[in-house]
């Protein structure tokens, strides 16, 4: 087996912790890129594994690439959001990603609230299980210190911790309900499906016009999208899809995406709403191009 082949067989493992890591679909390529020649390069005989010195590689060009990010981080306009990764059966990029809780984007937004290094522990030991000698060496530092790095991880992770206790069906059901209203402009049947302490964010990074604090309420939020809706353009395709392995409407104009949003649901209501109009975030999300593609507008349902 040759050196790309060898690459090949790692490289989901890779891209799956490069984007946990930094959140964003291009730069995980990037990431796994960058690792791939720098695989190439590698002395043979200072490799004994192969997976643990890619994960080494690419763990530790993610944790320089965030250090490097923490200013354009600290200065962007508004919420910000991860890139949205699609997740349905078409899309070839949820392969790669392992699906699972820690690929949400209210999972991605909560490990924003980890340093670097906390990041990486805590992804290696509780997403990826790796074992503390794998992680110290994957992260320079002793295991001793790593278990305490963990541990203070998972507490921070464990008091913020999202949850999602809803069934696929369900998702499913209040997804087209959300739909529905938000197309119909009915109020009450938006706030049926709406947590009353529900909180949307939405990110446009200051590329495009978007709410630059968290709404919270479900008057709020409702008013808000109600809001937006009145004035979107009637020739807006909505395609309710699959993002980040949760429920996700993708906005096209064009046959162009022009926004995603994800939903949280847990008991049996909607309890987060994010939505990412920032076009530069919207790279991953394929075009339309499914034939006969229905389009939804309130004018549709007046």
């Amino acid at each position: 087996m040759n050196r790309t082949e060898i690459f090949d067989r790692h490289r989901s493992l890779l891209f799956s912790i490069a984007y946990r890591m930094l959140g964003s679909v291009m730069e995980a390529e990037d990431i796994v890129q960058e690792s791939f020649l720098r695989w190439e390069r590698a002395d043979g005989s200072e490799v004994r594994s192969p997976r643990a010195y890619l994960s080494a590689v690419a763990t530790r060009l993610c944790m320089d690439h965030l250090r490097s990010a923490r200013m354009r981080r600290e200065q962007y306009v508004g919420p910000w959001l991860p890139e949205p990764l699609p997740t349905g059966t078409e899309s070839d990029v949820a392969e790669t990603a392992m699906l699972d809780e820690s690929l949400s984007i209210a999972f991605l937004v909560l490990l924003e609230s980890l340093s670097p290094v906390e990041r990486a522990v805590f992804l290696l030991r509780e997403v990826f299980d790796y074992d503390y000698p794998e992680v110290s060496h994957i992260v320079g530092k002793s295991e001793a210190n790593c278990r305490q790095i963990s541990h203070r991880a998972r507490e921070a992770v464990a008091a913020r911790r999202p949850r999602f206790e809803a069934s696929h069906g369900q998702e499913e059901n209040l997804t087209r309900r959300f739909i529905e209203a938000c197309a119909a402009g009915d109020m009450e049947g938006l706030l049926g499906v709406l947590s009353e302490d529900i909180t949307l964010w939405s990110d446009g990074g200051g590329r495009v016009r978007a709410a630059l604090n968290p709404i919270q309420g479900s008057d709020r939020v409702s008013r808000f999208l109600f809001g937006i809706l009145g004035k979107a353009s009637p020739s807006i395709v909505i395609q309710q899809t699959s993002i980040n392995g949760r429920p996700g409407i993708v906005g096209y104009m064009d046959e162009n995406p022009m926004s995603v949003v994800t939903l949280d649901i847990a008991e049996e209501r909607i309890q987060g709403i994010h939505i990412v109009v920032n076009p530069e975030k919207l790279g991953a999300i394929p075009p339309l191009t499914e034939p006969g593609a229905k389009e939804q507008s309130r004018k549709d349902h007046a």
